[in-house]
């Protein structure tokens, strides 16, 4: 008697880039990374600007944010072993072909949202 093969679990490709993009501030590094490489506190004052009541991000969470970022392969870390240490982040292939999905999110987000009350709302 011949034994049936389990077929290999798919995955749903909607559950796992939202796996891959949850998260407070992984959207804000992708895009804020468009314009070509940052160090960390580059990255962090970018996400601080336009803000408003916004606290400032801790660097626990901010470091472990761009490690799964890093991980999912949309961003790249370059470590120049310098003293004081000197570290890049910036898109890979990968993450530059997201860039136009966070673009469509963002004019959605104008077009939608465009409302203080909207945006106040969509903060909290």
């Amino acid at each position: 008697m011949a034994k049936a093969r389990a077929a290999p679990l798919r995955t749903c490709p909607v559950a796992a880039f939202q796996k891959m993009i949850s998260g407070k501030y992984k959207l804000r590094i992708v895009w804020d990374l468009k314009d070509g490489p940052r160090r960390y506190g580059e990255i962090r004052s970018g996400l601080l600007r336009g803000t408003a009541g916004s606290s400032e991000i801790t660097p626990r969470v901010l470091s472990r944010e761009l490690k799964a970022l890093t991980e999912s392969g949309l961003i790249d870390r370059k470590d120049f072993g310098e003293v004081p240490p000197k570290v890049e982040y910036r898109l890979t292939r990968k993450g530059k072909s997201f860039v136009p999905v966070v673009a469509a999110i963002r004019e959605w987000g104008e077009r939608h949202l465009g409302e203080p009350a909207a945006l106040a709302d969509a903060a909290e």
